[in-house]
């Protein structure tokens, strides 16, 4: 008999299962695959997320073979942003390590936390007793049968994930599928920075990854999905001519590996407990990956979750009234996130505020850096589009250039 069963060991699972154990909790931790092994990712952990493996003693080992990014280049097609990312919690750069170092690094941590980790390990059900999931049953590789029983089964199984399925987790807040997405790996591509690109529906980034190599991600509407995947190389590279000298420079280097893609990009939240289970992760919340914000989310949420379990197995509290508690804290710190990313999903072109804002950043490097904030998630819209801060960015002048051509647009 377990305190707490975490079924899926990538970052949500393995953050979740190493702070759990770290406070002294019986932990089992299962998962399908085995590690060190690669998965679809957006690859950034952004500035709160790096904070978390900072505190967690977790960061160093992720910089070993992953640069820092602190500096980039945002590039409208108009208006060319630089600038440094704010300084928060201690850090001030965002990493963009592979998945095959990140979740390995992760789960070790969990292993020397006292977790019981079992790879290779499929659940395909849960096991329930009076209304309430009392545990897990599944096979090894070899076939047998695993049943084991815990206070509480944690879903990190990711989106498609089978425990949110079979306690029929609600979802709130959905919205379409807005985007498509595509990304590469290169060698010899050197950056001094990150880079951004908005160029006609399309979104580009370019930041480095682990063992030197460059990782670029390419978003499109998903309207445009169907033509794209007729010819992935041909139509990616045709997305990079666009950006100045970008196509250029990415001929010029070596690819490794093939183009990695999807168009299952949901944007929905879960309610994330109920009796005996709980859901961390993309299997309780999953955006698109245009704001790359999905490995901070987990890290964040782990943290969460692992609060909330303590202080409930614990007798702190009522466990109930503690997963309330982290549904509050997750959407709070999620939702105005959340809204943001799914806007800018939907690739629409610029409007009249955002071309005048960007054009009163320029040569501003404090106003970028907190520009560069909300992208990285320590800023939120609401703080950045308060009337006071407009004020100071935008000024009077500002402003009534907005009002003119808003007006202007309605004849």
């Amino acid at each position: 008999m377990y305190d707490v069963i975490v079924v899926g060991a990538r970052v949500a699972g393995a953050s979740t299962a190493m702070l759990l154990a770290r406070r002294g909790l019986k932990v089992l931790c299962i998962d399908k695959t085995t590690f060190p092994s690669d998965t679809l990712s957006t690859h950034q952990i952004q500035l709160p997320g790096v904070a978390k493996l900072k505190q967690w003693g977790l960061l160093d080992r992720v910089a070993a073979n992953t640069p820092p990014t602190r500096e980039v280049r945002f590039d409208t097609g108009e208006v060319v942003l630089e600038g440094r990312f704010p300084l928060f919690e201690g850090v001030d750069a965002i990493y963009g390590p592979r998945r095959i170092f990140l979740d390995k690094i992760l789960v070790d941590a969990a292993r020397a936390s006292g977790v019981e980790l079992r790879e290779d390990v499929v659940v395909e059900g849960l096991v329930s007793a009076d209304g309430r999931v009392t545990g897990v049953r599944g096979r090894s590789a070899g076939g047998a049968p695993v049943v084991e029983t815990a206070a509480l089964v944690v879903g990190a199984d990711g989106k498609r994930s089978l425990v949110a399925k079979t306690v029929g987790a609600p979802a709130y807040h959905e919205k379409p599928v807005l985007s498509a997405a595509y990304y590469g790996y290169w060698e010899g591509l050197p950056l001094e920075r990150g880079e951004l690109y908005e160029r006609h529906r399309r979104v580009i980034g370019v930041w480095p990854t682990s063992e030197g190599q460059t990782v670029i991600y390419l978003g499109l509407p998903i309207a445009d999905f169907p033509s794209f995947r007729s010819d992935v190389a041909a139509s990616f590279f045709a997305a990079l001519e666009l950006a100045d000298h970008l196509g250029e420079r990415v001929r010029a280097a070596r690819q490794v590996g093939r183009f990695m893609g999807s168009a299952n990009l949901p944007n929905w939240v879960r309610r994330p407990y109920g009796p005996g289970w709980a859901l961390v992760g993309d299997t309780g919340l999953v955006m698109d990956p245009i704001s790359g914000q999905g490995i901070g989310h987990a890290l964040r949420d782990a943290e969460f979750l692992a609060d909330a379990i303590v202080a409930g197995l614990g007798g702190r509290c009522d466990l109930d009234r503690a997963m309330r508690r982290y549904e509050q804290e997750r959407n709070r710190h999620s939702l105005p996130m959340y809204k943001l990313t799914t806007q800018q999903a939907a690739m629409n072109p610029q409007t009249c505020e955002q071309k005048v804002l960007f054009e009163c950043l320029r040569g501003r490097p404090e106003e970028i850096a907190t520009f560069f904030g909300v992208l990285t998630g320590v800023v939120t819209m609401s703080d950045y589009l308060s009337l006071s801060h407009l004020l100071r960015v935008l000024g009077l002048r500002g402003i009534a250039t907005i009002v003119v051509q808003k007006i202007a647009g309605r004849r």
